[in-house]
């Protein structure tokens, strides 16, 4: 039985095809462990005519020679753009296709001066980001893993939220039990944000003190077995107020609607504008000021965006978050967030922890 790194690899090679390119050049670390396994950070990976070139250094030759199968190791002399340009010259392939999403401007001319005038460069973003995502049933299954850890992490680190705590102690223990639990590491930067610190959606731990009487927002992902999960939940530490829970409602009720628009077939910006629906309901649509959602796998944000106009269109086999949020400058933040897989015919909440308001 072949592995799912070669199956990906020959379904790559039929875009490679049909977009008339001779080699595919990769330099994203995700895009090359999704096709080969090679879990080092310094390479290049070249496919052409149906086989696998990668291009490291010394530090890794034992590495891929345990993670790989069916590929050829060539070590690098000079820089790796050198290294990779010079045996396109040496192979004379002519049209070789790169993301300009995910190499630089100073990368390709180094390509370009090493692989020689004959060499055409063909833009071509995004075609292994295009199997990607659409996860494999065994992504998935790792995917269920590292979202069920992430609830796991998120329920504990609630009980540790006590006037007196600081938001760096919170975030600290929360990365620790990932790899308690057997994570490689958190998916980003863990957010643990208090009181009007909840009100930035990218909210990074500080000193700060939790108070009674504050919000809390929570967002954490951890990376298991390579694959990404991203999780939030708001908190009021206190009684909650009249305003607080109307704000939580209509947050809650607009991740509801965005789920439900959730399907095969659905547009990306249906369900980013059916999240928004309810908020304006609320009159509370111009404090939400980021997307609804975005793909997860391998990175933390992957395609598709769950954003407004967005015409990608899901199908089976995607994973995304939905995270609809509001802000209110000086009061703090709401957001709730959880993982949603498509399939055929339904679609599964891979994050399982409840998602009422905790007072505490």
């Amino acid at each position: 039985m072949s592995s799912p790194f070669k199956l990906r690899r020959k379904a790559l090679d039929q875009l490679i095809s049909s977009a008339k390119l001779d080699a595919l050049v990769i330099t994203h670390p995700a895009n090359w462990y999704y096709l080969t396994g090679f879990t080092g950070e310094a390479g290049v990976l070249i496919l052409s005519d149906g086989a696998a070139t990668l291009i490291t250094d010394g530090r890794f030759t034992t590495q891929v020679r345990q993670e790989t199968t069916s590929v050829r190791l060539m070590h690098q002399k000079g820089s790796l753009m050198e290294s990779t340009g010079r045996l396109l010259r040496a192979k004379a392939i002519k049209r070789v296709g790169f993301d300009p999403t995910q190499t630089s401007v100073g990368q390709l001319q180094l390509l370009g001066k090493a692989a020689g005038a004959r060499t055409k460069w063909i833009s071509t973003p995004g075609l292994v980001g295009t199997l990607r995502a659409r996860k494999e049933p065994s992504e998935l299954a790792r995917m269920r893993q590292a979202a069920i850890l992430a609830g796991d992490v998120l329920a504990g680190a609630i009980h540790l939220l006590k006037p007196g705590v600081m938001e760096n102690e919170v975030a600290a223990e929360i990365e620790y039990q990932m790899r308690k639990r057997g994570a490689s590491g958190p998916a980003f930067e863990t957010i643990v944000a208090f009181g009007d610190r909840s009100a930035l959606p990218h909210a990074r731990p500080t000193a700060k003190r939790l108070r009674k009487n504050e919000l809390v927002v929570l967002d954490l992902g951890a990376i298991l077995a390579h694959y990404c999960s991203d999780i939030t939940r708001t908190v009021y530490v206190g009684k909650a107020p009249a305003r607080v829970k109307q704000w939580y409602r209509a947050v809650l009720e607009a991740q509801i609607a965005a789920i439900a628009a959730v399907r095969a077939g659905a547009s990306c910006g249906d369900v980013d504008a059916a999240a928004r629906q309810v908020l304006a309901g609320y009159k509370l649509d111009r404090l939400f000021t980021h997307s609804t959602g975005h793909g997860l796998g391998l990175e933390v944000h992957e395609d598709p965006r769950v954003a407004r106009g967005q015409k990608a269109r899901l199908e089976p086999g995607f994973v995304v978050t939905i995270e609809p949020g509001v802000y209110m400058a000086g009061v703090g933040g709401i957001r709730i967030e959880d993982d949603i897989a498509v399939h055929s015919g339904n679609t599964e909440i891979l994050t399982r922890i409840p998602r009422d308001l905790i007072e505490l």
